[in-house]
């Protein structure tokens, strides 16, 4: 997947991607770093994955640091916005991109922990470092945004609950948001190949991914769906703050 963001045209900016030491995250923030952004790529847990692709950046002539943080600990959150405030002073992006849930040995309510209330956390942590025109991308699934009118595969509800929950608590920060003229927009896409999730899913539930490719005809790439993440960051929010990858029409989108 080539990059969909024009060379040059993020010089100057600052971007943080929750969980993108590996997949999605890390190929909106190669997206972002090859257009000249300043980039934090976050893990938990690789942080050899990250430091590699720190340097891939590097070498190819980006700026970029990496930064671990368990998002459901505040305290790490705190930590890690601080180093960003020390090393790049700003944010001009923030994409919430790091969701779970269907780890095994996790506590029972891990997912809610993650999905909503870390979302939610990270948000107002990063506030102190965004100004006007600045922005906030929320990254979700078909399955998690329809989850009230649409049933989804057993396997994901928990994930798709605390997700949509993670959505509409973060949609309450709209006005705030606005009021500071900070954007937000949700990209909200359908199963991904190649993923952690997808796997995990075909894993417990086999068939279910082509199952779903059959249906919705086409399902994207990590490439493909990390290029609309990225040019969410920067091409016009849709009216209703959503931007949908992929075909919707075997969900009811009735909200």
């Amino acid at each position: 997947m080539s990059n969909p963001l024009v060379p040059g045209s993020l010089a100057g900016k600052n971007i943080l991607v929750t969980g993108s030491s590996r997949g999605i995250g890390a190929d909106t923030v190669r997206y972002f770093a090859e257009a000249g952004a300043r980039v934090v790529i976050n893990y938990r847990n690789k942080e050899a994955r990250a430091v590699k692709l720190a340097d891939l950046i590097r070498a190819a002539g980006g700026t970029a640091i990496t930064v671990g943080a368990d998002l459901t600990d505040p305290a790490s959150v705190s930590a890690m916005m601080e180093t960003v405030r020390t090393e790049l002073g700003s944010l001009d992006v923030l994409v919430l991109n790091a969701s779970g849930g269907m780890e095994s040995g996790m506590a029972e309510d891990y997912a809610m922990q993650l999905n909503r209330d870390a979302q939610l956390n990270v948000l107002e942590a990063a506030l102190p470092l965004l100004s006007e025109g600045s922005r906030v991308v929320f990254v979700t699934s078909h399955q998690a945004h329809f989850i009230r009118t649409t049933p989804t595969m057993p396997e994901y509800i928990p994930v798709a609950l605390s997700k949509r929950a993670g959505e509409d608590a973060l949609r309450e920060k709209l006005p705030e948001l606005s009021a500071r003229g900070i954007g937000f927009v949700v990209v909200s896409g359908d199963m991904i190949e190649g993923t952690i999730t997808a796997t995990l899913l075909e894993r417990a539930n086999p068939g279910a991914i082509s199952s779903r490719k059959d249906s919705a005809g086409k399902l994207y790439n990590v490439g493909e769906f990390a290029a609309e993440v990225a040019l969410a960051a920067v091409q016009p929010i849709p009216g209703d703050n959503t931007r949908y990858v992929g075909d919707t029409s075997d969900f009811d989108t009735a909200r």
